[in-house]
């Protein structure tokens, strides 16, 4: 596969991110990475318990962890300032400097405004910044231009399962992008994931839907190849 994205002399290959912060088991952590095909590991701090999301000395035993791209992560805040600390303390700590950069208001929806500032402020310190905006081509527009390496952008509310519930405003997007696209957010279905990538998305993230399924390695096979699909029927027009 070619890569996507090429960023601090590393290369995403899979065009399917799977969150990791819902799980509390390691092996099982490891079992859904594989069964997705994933190449990065998204990893984060939760500033209020002074831990990682997931056990990282436990991950080691069930994953190979030099195999993947280790993504932060700043999930867990509540604030821009948070968000800072949050990156800060990754690059201290785990030596991580990519971040997928998270800044949501009180309706858990990115803070467009926060975001850009704290994006600035990030790329200024040296980290490669991927960061969550709803589809407004302006903000894409924006932070595109201030360098970020990828901009993620919401296909409907957290954990809605709705998937995109605006193709025009995501057509709109992907139209003025000169950076790799990600789709996030309310990926409730393999058929919202092919539908992300068949519409020009260069990768999809996904994290309830595979978390919360029955069997989560079946979900995360079948979301695995539901990118897989929708890239060929993209590239194949």
């Amino acid at each position: 596969m070619h890569a996507w994205l090429r960023v601090k002399g590393r290369e995403f290959r899979s065009r399917l991110l799977l969150g990791a912060e819902l799980y509390d088991s390691a092996k099982l952590i490891g079992e859904v990475l594989e069964a997705g095909g994933c190449d990065a590991f998204i990893t984060t701090l939760d500033l209020g318990a002074g831990r990682s999301g997931v056990a990282l000395s436990e991950l080691s035993r069930f994953v190979d962890v030099d195999t993947f791209t280790w993504v932060g992560t700043t999930s867990f805040a509540r604030t821009g300032d948070e968000a800072l600390r949050t990156a800060r303390l990754l690059r201290s700590s785990l030596g991580v400097d990519i971040v997928k950069l998270d800044v949501r208001d009180v309706a858990n929806l990115p803070d467009g405004p926060a975001t850009v500032t704290v994006a600035e402020q990030l790329l200024a310190e040296g980290f490669a910044v991927l960061p969550l905006v709803e589809a407004d081509p302006h903000l894409v527009t924006r932070l595109a231009d201030a360098g970020c390496a990828a901009i993620r952008v919401v296909a409907s509310p957290v954990g809605s399962g709705r998937g995109i519930t605006d193709e025009h405003a995501l057509r709109t997007v992907l139209g003025v992008a000169t950076v790799p696209i990600v789709v996030e957010c309310g990926i409730g279905s393999v058929a919202h994931a092919a539908r992300a990538l068949e519409l020009g998305a260069d990768a999809v993230l996904v994290n309830t839907a595979v978390a919360t399924a029955p069997d989560p390695p079946g979900m995360a096979r079948a979301m695995r190849h539901a990118v897989l699909g929708g890239r060929l029927a993209a590239t194949a027009r």
